[in-house]
């Protein structure tokens, strides 16, 4: 068996998140379509990060198992001439037999992009839109509180497929890069909505409508209905994955 790592980038906006789902167009089917069509063979695929609907990537890993000789270079060449315009391999490179995407990644980094200067038509999908004052003091206040392991559950939505709520936080916080508040974050993994959620009850510390206390005692393991409503996808990126 041969494996494949694949570095992806996306626009996510068209697309009903990574799972192959029946009807929909996903990034899973049009990458497996792309590959069996340059392979004339099957693959399975495993990915880094498991991304929603409308979420974006720069930095996507994907690892596929296949069984054709053809080399790297030209499956790349061939896959990108077949993936829609949204959706490219930035690279294909032979990986080790034993390599998987999802299970061998030490770490995933997002980021979160809002917007604070005049609306942009440009980055309307790229980006969350807020025309009011915020605490940037504050918010960064919060995402220094979120570094280190703690219980997210105030983040994820309550009905769940996820056992355990603890995750390790490595870096959290936010810039301002131009007329952007951008929000950085890496962790060893996360739960579903976790990022948006984040962004969202910090959101609500810089426009003063809660405290940096009341988001302190979110990461202690409140339930879902005690957080802060989840950011839309948009402004949302999958950076990279480190392994």
């Amino acid at each position: 068996m041969r494996v494949l790592r694949i570095d992806l980038e996306y626009d996510g906006t068209a697309f009903f998140g990574w799972t192959t789902q029946p009807g929909l167009r996903t990034l899973q089917q049009e990458l497996t379509v792309g590959l069996e069509t340059v392979l004339r063979g099957p693959v399975t695929l495993a990915v880094a990060g498991r991304t929603d609907r409308g979420v974006h990537a720069s930095g996507q890993v994907v690892s596929a198992e296949i069984t054709s000789d053809i080399v790297a270079g030209r499956i790349e060449r061939g896959l990108n001439a077949l993936l829609p315009e949204d959706m490219k391999a930035r690279a294909v490179v032979d990986a080790s037999p034993t390599f998987n995407a999802r299970h061998d990644a030490r770490s995933r980094r997002y980021a979160y992009r809002i917007l604070i200067g005049a609306p942009s038509p440009l980055r309307r999908t790229q980006t969350y839109y807020y025309a009011y004052p915020l605490d940037f003091d504050a918010m960064r206040a919060a995402a220094a509180l979120v570094v280190g392991e703690h219980d997210f559950r105030a983040f994820t939505p309550t009905d769940t497929e996820h056992v355990r709520f603890e995750r390790t936080v490595s870096e959290c916080r936010w810039d301002e890069v131009g007329d952007e508040l951008v929000l950085t974050i890496e962790a060893d993994a996360f739960l579903r909505h976790m990022v948006r959620s984040l962004a969202g009850s910090m959101l609500m510390v810089g426009r003063g409508s809660r405290d940096v206390d009341w988001f302190a005692d979110l990461l202690t393991g409140q339930p879902r209905s005690a957080g802060g409503r989840n950011l839309p996808p948009r402004g949302l990126t999958l950076v990279s994955v480190r392994y």
